[in-house]
């Protein structure tokens, strides 16, 4: 079996609802190209759209091959970065996407499990953060949007894909930053958690979250 790639992939959304602009992104394109434990961190951008951000993700996990997958959101009114424990089978958009689509009530994915779990270790990924002194938290909810839906869709290429099958990933929420309103973060205090949580997942191959897929 050919050595699995030392790659992170970082992924980010571009601005959506109005906003000109997204921390996720900014977050993550500070990070790309840098070295992290022997890894690169490769940082991509999707599109704030239903069916296209995972056609994109997926072409991105199939060219980079990476050890390591976290996917990061934008999450206006939240005050802390969250690590999402749980992606659900559910598209319920409350606003239409960049593309005009507004899925009501639908799956992410036909006939496949209800939920999956992040692979990620969420608990020591939290503690990592707390020592730099980032506020964080874990969510037990990644919303119902496109974010949801790009977390369920990673979590269930890499249950499926044979060739990710050492590949672990989850997804994490960043707030607004300052000039987007209020509860905020600054951009470096993003980044530096970021880097602080992946630097821990690549330490740290499993905590007390649950890393497998809930069935119906």
């Amino acid at each position: 079996m050919a050595a699995p790639h030392r790659k992170v992939l970082l992924t980010g959304f571009e601005p959506f609802g109005g906003e000109t602009v997204n921390p996720s992104w900014l977050a993550v394109k500070a990070l790309h190209g840098r070295k992290m434990l022997g890894r690169t961190v490769v940082a991509a951008q999707l599109p704030t759209v239903f069916d296209e951000s995972l056609r994109v993700l997926n072409a991105l996990l199939r060219e980079h091959q990476p050890e390591l997958v976290v996917c990061v959101g934008q999450a206006g009114g939240r005050h802390a970065i969250s690590l999402e424990r749980v992606a659900i089978n559910v598209n319920d958009a409350p606003i239409p996407d960049n593309a005009g689509a507004q899925p009501i009530d639908t799956p992410v994915i036909r006939r496949a499990p209800v939920a999956y779990f992040s692979t990620l270790p969420i608990k020591a990924m939290l503690d990592a953060m707390h020592r730099e002194s980032i506020r964080a938290e874990v969510s037990q909810t990644a919303g119902t949007f496109v974010c949801n839906h790009v977390f369920y869709g990673l979590m269930r290429t890499l249950a499926t894909n044979r060739s990710l099958k050492s590949t672990r990933g989850g997804f994490v929420h960043v707030p607004w930053l300052p000039e987007q309103g209020a509860p905020n973060m600054a951009l470096d205090d993003i980044v530096r958690g970021l880097r602080a949580a992946v630097r821990c997942a690549l330490q740290v191959q499993t905590d007390r979250v649950m890393g497998a897929g809930a069935t119906r």
